[in-house]
């Protein structure tokens, strides 16, 4: 693999959160979807600033959350945002080949799968994802502290598994009432 660094993680930081403000007042998307930003990606390939890693739910949508366009965030959306092989793999392949030196794992309030955990789990193929989430968060019935402990979790799944120099991974939480998001340092 060979690693080639975009912006750095506190420059990432700071434009997710410049975009997360942007957001809270927006009544329609801001992000770049123009034709020109498409044909520029699609001829000179993808350049996102910042790894998002994300639930599948949704009204959580990262590229308005963070004012974001086409090209600018890279998102793994899994319920629960919960990390497996496919998850750290895909983690792996923005920070190293495309550049990405901030991982940021996007918890949110009014987690399904959270709820879930925290009732005792569910069958099926989601059991995979509510027992990854319940080992998480152990005992934990509160929603937003549950949502915070299986955030950390992820967040340090990426951190033992992906050594990249440069990549920071942290978590925030999105507040589904008022939009905003809440970055967790690690």
């Amino acid at each position: 693999m060979s690693h080639q660094s975009n912006i750095s993680a506190q420059e990432a930081l700071g434009k997710l959160q410049k975009g997360n403000q942007a957001y809270l007042t927006a009544s329609a998307g801001t992000g770049d979807i123009s034709p020109e930003i498409r044909k520029d990606t699609c001829e000179n390939g993808q350049h996102p600033y910042a790894i998002v890693v994300t639930c599948s739910d949704s009204r959580v949508i990262p590229e308005s959350i963070f004012s974001a366009g086409i090209g600018e965030l890279f998102t793994i959306r899994v319920a629960g945002n919960v990390m497996d092989d496919n998850q750290l793999g895909s983690v792996e392949y923005a920070a190293d080949h495309l550049g990405c030196n901030l991982v940021v794992v996007l918890g949110h309030t009014h987690c399904g799968a959270v709820g879930a955990a925290i009732g005792g789990g569910a069958g099926g193929f989601i059991k995979s994802i509510t027992d990854e989430i319940m080992a998480a968060i152990g005992s934990e019935k509160d929603d937003y502290k549950a949502c915070c402990l299986n955030v950390d979790n992820s967040v340090k799944k990426i951190q033992e598994n992906i050594h990249i120099p440069g990549l920071k991974a942290m978590g925030a939480v999105y507040h589904i009432d008022d939009g905003h998001v809440e970055f967790k340092e690690q």
